[in-house]
């Protein structure tokens, strides 16, 4: 053992887990490993249990998956590092959120227990399953009539990505699941039960996902009116004690220190959000900066001194994300998930083949055919809403859009439209806290797409703000360290720790002002398909189609 403090950040991702070993001094991360879930996303077969065919809208996940990466990807983060394990004080945890467990008293996830093997409601349900789109409607009619006071503080508008909806569906769907469980969590808490024994709630993940506002969850007679019997779910499954972010959950347990070949009793961080998480990994702690989280779905922190009504957005929590601090969120359900989408479903073999020829990627080469073109040459409008809308529309049942192709249109000029529109989804969500009296300043960015210099700088120009990136290999994994620095006592609040540990470069991204005046002609026209589309008087013709599909697999059900 040395007088070096070694800190191991672990993000839980959509579709792995990564570890990270840093030096609590400087941030520099010394040693990583990525453990890819061998079930991924379960969104079309149960193939954790008898292969039966999901429902539309379903994601699942296999909790097993989760601790595959305690037991890979931490002991091999050291093993890369070269550090002694003694010599590391504290465990950080972030993860997707509202990953939502049904487990009984010690933590056992439902699917694991016998007669529920092939439920597919006993499964973990993943941040982005949006079966729960019903009571998500129903939570917040319920919530209107009865002027809830809380609803404000959701934007008017509740997500069925969040905990409430998925457990209104499981009471509804399967009863039989909802008895059974004694604990309802979501994933980073679930994380940090197993580490060390002890179930708490992270605070930041409560406000913004779980409906607890100043200390109070939504009432008894709320929860009764939207469904009786419903009333009591807080009390019965959710009443562990709720801890704020950078607290000290507890020590390692034996069995998990075995596990990931860490010391027994070593500092556990409560659990954060992925995304909120790398509001410290990227310093972006002060008001104004909006810190951008892009990767296969992209989400939006931003932090701000005072409370203000901003409709739409995903949640407005008293330190959310960083304490001292009211935190505002929005996002998008897709972004680089739809440029995947395109590449695997749309790109002919001819450009398949050239790229293979060069050895690039598709997605390069998609670029690299469009990058030239003058802004607006294409003729085409896309609507990324590909895996539904979160902010600042909160509606899981809208869907993609493309106008103004020819028979002319190429690929390449899809792709770009298809870029474009995900920069103006995120144009939507800035001008929406802007409109509402929260100033955004600058954009601090990282993520996965953060590769992509020509769509970073198309985000400059699109939104009109300079862009700093974070130069940390795992952002998230660095600020789940950053809060577990503070667990352990090595600073005393996260502003220290951020400050010592982070790595940013500033303004790497500047917007192009001749660039910026015409992206707006195009955004004009972005922004009327938006609110013709997304603010339907009646019934929207997307909806109407999410109608005929869902009834199609209800009438074929019977015959599976």
């Amino acid at each position: 053992m040395s007088d070096r403090k070694c800190i191991v950040g672990i993000d839980y991702g959509t579709l792995s887990g990564r570890a990270v070993v840093v030096d609590a001094a400087t941030g520099e991360q010394l040693g990583t490993h990525v453990t890819e879930y061998p079930h991924g996303v379960m969104d079309r077969t149960l193939t954790a249990g008898d292969n039966q065919v999901l429902p539309p809208e379903f994601a699942l996940q296999n909790p097993d998956d989760y601790i595959k990466v305690l037991r890979e990807s931490v002991p091999a983060a050291v093993k890369a590092a070269g550090v002694d394990p003694a010599d590391i004080v504290g465990i950080g945890i972030d993860a997707t959120s509202a990953t939502v467990f049904f487990t009984d008293k010690d933590g056992v996830p439902l699917c694991e227990k016998p007669g529920f093997e092939n439920n597919i409601h006993a499964y973990v349900k993943l941040w982005k399953h949006h079966g729960a789109q019903d009571q998500a409607t129903r939570l917040v009619k319920v919530a209107e009539a009865r002027r809830e006071p809380w609803l404000g503080r959701y934007g008017g508008v509740l997500s069925s990505e969040l905990l409430l909806p998925k457990v209104l569906e499981v009471f509804e769907m399967a009863p039989e699941v909802y008895e059974e469980a004694d604990v309802v969590c979501n994933l980073l808490d679930w994380l940090t039960w197993r580490l060390t024994g002890r179930l708490t709630q992270s605070a930041g993940d409560s406000g913004y996902k779980r409906m607890l506002q100043d200390g109070r969850y939504p009432s008894s007679e709320y929860l009764e009116a939207v469904r009786p019997g419903f009333g009591t779910v807080f009390e019965d499954k959710m009443s562990a004690p709720v801890l704020p972010l950078g607290a000290r959950v507890g020590g390692l347990s034996k069995e998990m220190a075995e596990l990931t070949g860490l010391v027994e009793g070593i500092a556990v961080a409560s659990g954060n959000i992925d995304a909120h998480v790398v509001v410290a990994g990227a310093n972006a702690v002060r008001p104004g900066q909006l810190t951008a989280i892009l990767g296969t779905s992209s989400c939006y922190v931003l932090n701000g001194e005072e409370y203000r009504d901003c409709p739409g957005v995903f949640g407005i929590v008293d330190g959310g994300a960083v304490d001292g601090y009211w935190g505002f969120e929005g996002g998008q359900t897709a972004v680089g998930d739809i440029f995947a989408w395109f590449i695997d479903n749309c790109v002919p073999s001819s450009y398949t083949e050239e790229a293979a020829s060069r050895g690039i990627s598709v997605h390069d080469l998609l670029v690299e055919k469009s990058q030239d073109q003058e802004i607006g040459e294409h003729g085409l409008i896309a609507l990324d809403w590909h895996n539904g809308n979160r902010s600042i529309l909160a509606d899981a049942r809208l869907s993609g859009l493309i106008i103004g192709q020819t028979l002319a249109t190429r690929p390449e000029e899809i792709y770009r439209a298809l870029m474009e529109a995900t920069a103006f989804g995120c144009r939507v969500i800035i001008d929406n806290f802007v409109e509402h009296g929260i100033r955004v300043d600058e954009i601090v960015a990282a993520g996965g797409l953060l590769k992509n210099s020509f769509y970073m700088q198309m985000l400059a120009d699109i939104t009109g703000r300079a862009i700093s990136v974070s130069t940390a290999e795992q952002t998230g994994a660095l600020g789940s360290a950053v809060f577990a620095a503070v667990a352990a006592g090595v600073y005393p609040d996260v502003f220290a720790a951020a400050e010592a540990m982070s790595s940013v470069e500033k303004h790497a991204y500047e917007p192009r002002p001749e660039a910026s005046r015409k992206y707006d002609e195009l955004y004009a026209i972005y922004k009327e398909l938006h609110d013709l589309f997304g603010r339907y008087n009646g019934v929207s013709p997307m909806h109407r189609l999410k109608d005929i599909r869902a009834r199609i697999f209800r009438d074929r059900a019977p015959e599976q």
